[in-house]
């Protein structure tokens, strides 16, 4: 049954794929906003994918230690989304992880790497948003454990564990270097999954990258290090740019869990160039060693890794 479920999700992405990437240098601020939204993951975090709900309108559960927690409505509805914000009020969001009401959101929403995305970005997603179809969908509640549940809470956290900063190109690197860096420090938030956290949530940040075996939904997240044993060291730029396209690693698995809608709905859409300053970025990391995949060689979708 599992790989039936595998091959399905395969011919999911390859088709995914007809459709062909959106112009990353469109003149439009729409256009430009919408190809930015699949490089964000946007779209996979705030629709709920497996009910079939409307694009935008709200998450499906995500589950993580703390409890379950539900990406909210970002269509310009007025009541149920975004439709009272201004750009500024979504600029606060993605950089500082305030809410319009002055509130803090919780860090499973990934203002923490967000907070690098540049201002020319932020108003290209303003835009994109701004033209969706209003869906009034109201927006499902977390359920949290105690006290995780007082939304107070998460000033301490940001004191403790966020530094807003801006993406600052490296001027010793090439500007493909660089532009791999903003697409995984900054919009695809990879580390967000990829890294380790603290008890806390807090990320250890001396681990970026390395993989975690404490993931979302409680699996296991593989290390995206050049490391040749435990990371991805013997992969080429091309295996990396590979998976990104088409969801299949070089050893012929398919990935699977949040990442299969991450190339589904994400990078399966960028252009080539993109894709390939990801894997430049990727294999200019340190290596680390960190052995995160369980030991588990049956053929089952529970507890597996997801890759």
């Amino acid at each position: 049954m599992a790989r039936v479920r595998n091959l399905a999700r395969a011919l999911a992405l390859s088709a995914a794929l007809t459709a062909g990437p959106l112009a990353a240098q469109e003149g439009d601020p729409v256009a430009r906003g919408g190809y930015l939204v699949r490089a964000g993951g946007c779209l996979a975090c705030h629709s709920d994918l497996e009910s079939d709900g409307p694009p935008f309108a709200g998450g499906g559960p995500i589950e993580t230690p703390f409890g379950i927690f539900h990406a909210p409505n970002i269509t310009p509805d007025p009541i149920h989304g975004i439709g009272g914000w201004s750009e500024g009020d979504l600029a606060a969001a993605l950089t500082q992880g305030t809410a319009p009401d002055g509130g803090h959101y919780y860090p499973v929403f990934p203002y923490t790497t967000y907070t690098r995305i540049t201002d020319p970005d932020i108003a290209d997603l303003w835009a994109y948003l701004q033209s969706l179809p209003s869906v009034a969908r109201p927006r499902r509640a977390h359920v949290l454990k105690f006290p995780f549940s007082i939304r107070s809470i998460n000033l301490a956290w940001k004191v403790m564990f966020f530094e807003p900063q801006r993406f600052a190109p490296d001027p010793e690197r090439t500007a493909q270097w660089n532009r791999g860096a903003y697409l995984v420090e900054a919009l695809g938030h990879c580390g967000e999954c990829h890294t380790p956290r603290n008890p806390l949530g807090g990320l250890s940040r001396d681990m970026a990258q390395a993989g975690t075996r404490f993931g979302p939904d409680g699996k296991s997240v593989p290390n995206i290090t050049p490391d040749s044993e435990t990371g991805i060291g013997d992969w080429s730029l091309g295996d990396i740019a590979w998976l990104l396209k088409t969801g299949f690693t070089p050893e012929g698995d398919d990935v699977q869990g949040r990442m299969s809608e991450v190339v589904e709905h994400g990078t399966s859409h960028l252009t080539g160039e993109d894709r390939t300053a990801i894997a430049v970025y990727l294999k200019s990391l340190s290596p680390i060693y960190n052995p995160v995949r369980p030991n588990d060689d049956d053929d089952s979708d529970t507890g597996g890794d997801d890759w």
